[in-house]
């Protein structure tokens, strides 16, 4: 077969949905490829519990080391490609990468407001929630926003009752984790069962060099769902002098997104993000960062005690 042109880096991503959803794909897919084979990859991978983080329809570091863990994890010989070896495997899963979804009042609800830079801003405001009903939409099909406006061309994703496309990505939790670990060389997260074998894996943002992750075996202490997010600037290596400790309230724009895992570890836990598009790309203040759909997941796999093993 003939592989799949690389688009360049400005290209705009063209989606078909038929082309999206069919399991015969017209070639490998590599690193920088674009295009529907690249986002029906990453909604398969996301199904089987091995998240890139955004779907997004651009093949970069993110989907690289979901796919290489996603093959070692299947037995699959380890390649950056997305060849006929791995796309076996992924098609085995028979349901449709894309559906058609109707946006409900709750969609629409907000409030909507832009979110503040400003920690201590954040800190005046009743709920940090989305800032748009796209928002919103995007983070519940683990999507980019351009992915959706990419699928949905005609849409403006904001009226109650209309169809619109998206990803096929809800699922339930593979079960119970036996052991949870996280690698600062691969920036990612993974779930094992009591075998050892990979329940989930979960690309990450993982410390700084001003704040380096603890390395070490730790335990889960429990897990906070919506929680308050408790700043205290005396933390944070880079924060304004003018600071003073503060309570931000919940919602998915909390600077910890809608869960905190918290680890035996003073003042480090695993959680979520408010902004899921850095995820992979960013530095933390030394905590362990997911998309908040990841650590949502995540969360309903462990308990207190689960071991978690932080290494290089």
């Amino acid at each position: 077969m003939a592989a799949v042109a690389c688009l360049p880096a400005s290209a705009a991503i063209k989606l078909d949905s038929v082309a999206v959803n069919n399991p015969i794909q017209p070639g490998t897919v590599r690193p920088n490829s674009k295009g529907p084979a690249v986002v029906r990859a990453q909604i398969l991978l996301d199904r089987a519990h091995f998240s890139c983080g955004e779907i997004d329809g651009d093949y970069g570091s993110n989907l690289e080391k979901t796919v290489a863990a996603f093959q070692a994890a299947r037995g699959i010989p380890v390649n950056p490609s997305i060849g006929p070896d791995t796309w076996a495997v992924l098609n085995q899963d028979q349901e449709p990468a894309l559906i058609t979804y109707t946006i409900a009042p709750a969609d629409l609800a907000g409030p909507f407001d832009l979110l503040p830079s400003d920690l201590m801003d954040q800190a005046k405001l009743p709920h940090l929630g989305y800032e748009s009903a796209l928002e919103g939409l995007a983070e519940k099909f683990h999507s980019s926003q351009s992915l959706l406006k990419a699928l949905n061309p005609d849409s403006s994703l904001d009226k109650e009752g209309e169809a619109i496309l998206v990803p096929n990505v809800i699922v339930e939790p593979p079960g119970k984790a036996a052991s949870v670990v996280v690698s600062k060389s691969d920036s990612s997260v993974t779930a094992l069962n009591a075998e050892g074998k990979t329940l989930a894996y979960y690309v990450a943002t993982i410390g700084s060099e001003h704040d380096p992750l603890p390395i070490g075996d730790w335990k889960i202490n429990g897990v906070a769902h919506n929680p308050v997010f408790h700043y205290d600037p005396q933390l944070f290596w880079n924060a304004n002098p003018a600071d003073q400790k503060a309570a931000i309230q919940p919602g998915p724009r909390n600077p910890v997104g809608v869960v905190w895992i918290d680890l035996s570890k003073e003042h480090y836990g695993i959680h979520g993000t408010p902004a899921p598009g850095k995820v992979g790309h960013a530095e933390s203040h030394g905590c362990i960062r997911l998309t908040n759909w990841d650590a949502l997941e995540l969360s309903q796999m462990v308990k207190p005690g689960t071991p978690a093993l932080l290494k290089e």
